[in-house]
């Protein structure tokens, strides 16, 4: 996603994760200007390129997980890449959070405030038969917002929301704020206090 800040610190969530945030910072790629001037993105193409890294990442989200999910939703679009892998992982389903119009069939859908407007995700409405733990994977948590809203959604569908898993946390968009009591985690930290 994005950082706005000029020299962002990188951060590690936990002490005994050295190893893997360091992975991890050395496969992401600073963008400037993307994708508009004074912003750098934070690329995460070239971790998916490779496969330690990859597979490090993933096989992280989903031991911390493993017994207590059963399904993985993943946030559109990166969130499907690490979601659908997670979800490999561990053996059980994966259920896509697509933003309105994306899917065939009947939807279930929540729309929520952005900084430029309002925005829109669903999910298929027979996505849950109801009760079932859910992870929620997304590739940056930024403002929180997209998601609340997904929490939202899911519970709104009668599934229960376990946790929030993403690789990256822009630490000065508080987007941690907007999941209170919600069990969050995230690999590396950028920008933090």
């Amino acid at each position: 996603m994005t950082d706005t800040t000029p020299a962002a610190s990188v951060t590690r969530e936990a002490p005994d994760t050295q190893a893997l945030v360091d992975l991890v910072t050395s496969r992401l790629r600073d963008i400037p200007d993307f994708p508009e001037p004074g912003v750098v993105f934070k690329d995460v193409t070239p971790l998916l390129a490779d496969g330690e890294a990859f597979s490090a990442v993933v096989r992280d989200m989903a031991e911390r997980r493993r017994g207590t999910v059963d399904l993985v939703a993943g946030i559109e679009a990166r969130g499907f890449i690490f979601g659908a892998a997670v979800a490999h992982e561990l053996g059980i389903g994966f259920v896509p959070v697509r933003k309105a119009g994306k899917l065939p069939g009947r939807t279930r859908g929540v729309s929520y405030d952005l900084e430029y407007g309002s925005a829109t995700i669903e999910i298929h409405e027979d996505s849950f038969v109801g009760g079932e733990r859910v992870l929620v994977v997304d590739d940056v948590l930024a403002t929180g917002g997209t998601a609340a809203a997904t929490c939202e959604l899911l519970e709104g569908s009668n599934a229960t929301v376990v946790a929030f898993e993403a690789l990256i946390e822009l630490a000065f968009l508080h987007g941690r704020d907007r999941l209170p009591g919600r069990d969050v985690h995230t690999t590396i930290v950028v920008g933090g206090d």
